[in-house]
């Protein structure tokens, strides 16, 4: 009888140790909505967490590619929202093209520019991809899928605004 309440237990830990071992690799729970900031320069941005996309973007506007050296790179703008009127200023951008994918849309495909880039979440950096898109009228600067979620956060759709990006103290550091 006392081996058939350790087989019993065993059963039992070995259910519970892939959701253990899965909440452990996430850092932090997110909202769906969250501030961060964009390194260097810590330029604040709204960053929508959606589950629905699988890719990481940016709304970037005048998108245009140019060749530095041997290299593809890319010149973009993001549309923050300033002072009290809330007014959009062009913050430009300067990145190394990592690769063009194929993204589909309703009216065709296209192709699209994606970077990597420095994202301040909370006291994390994280280094991620992001494609390059015109600007939507959802207004987020930054929309992280799950291809980066799967390692950042995990994401609680009844919040938002969980966390101030907060990496330019040296207890800042990067995520592994």
């Amino acid at each position: 009888m006392k081996r058939f309440g350790k087989v019993i237990v065993g059963v039992a830990f070995s259910l519970l140790l892939p959701p253990l071992c899965y909440s452990a690799s996430l850092n932090q729970i997110l909202g769906w909505e969250e501030e961060g900031s964009l390194l260097p320069d810590h330029t604040s941005v709204k960053v929508a967490l959606d589950t629905g996309s699988e890719n990481s973007s940016l709304a970037a506007a005048n998108i245009v590619p140019f060749d530095k050296g041997e290299e593809k790179w890319v010149r973009f703008a993001l549309q923050i929202p300033k002072g009290l009127t809330g007014s959009l200023v062009d913050v430009p951008f300067e990145q190394k093209i990592v690769r063009t994918e194929k993204a589909k849309g309703a009216i065709g495909s296209s192709h699209r520019q994606v970077v990597k880039m420095s994202l301040c979440l909370g006291n994390q950096i994280y280094q991620e991809e992001f494609s390059l898109k015109p600007p939507g009228k959802k207004g987020y600067n930054v929309t992280l899928g799950r291809s980066s979620l799967q390692h950042i956060a995990a994401v609680d759709a009844s919040r938002t605004n969980t966390v101030k990006p907060d990496c330019s103290s040296p207890a800042a550091k990067p995520a592994s």
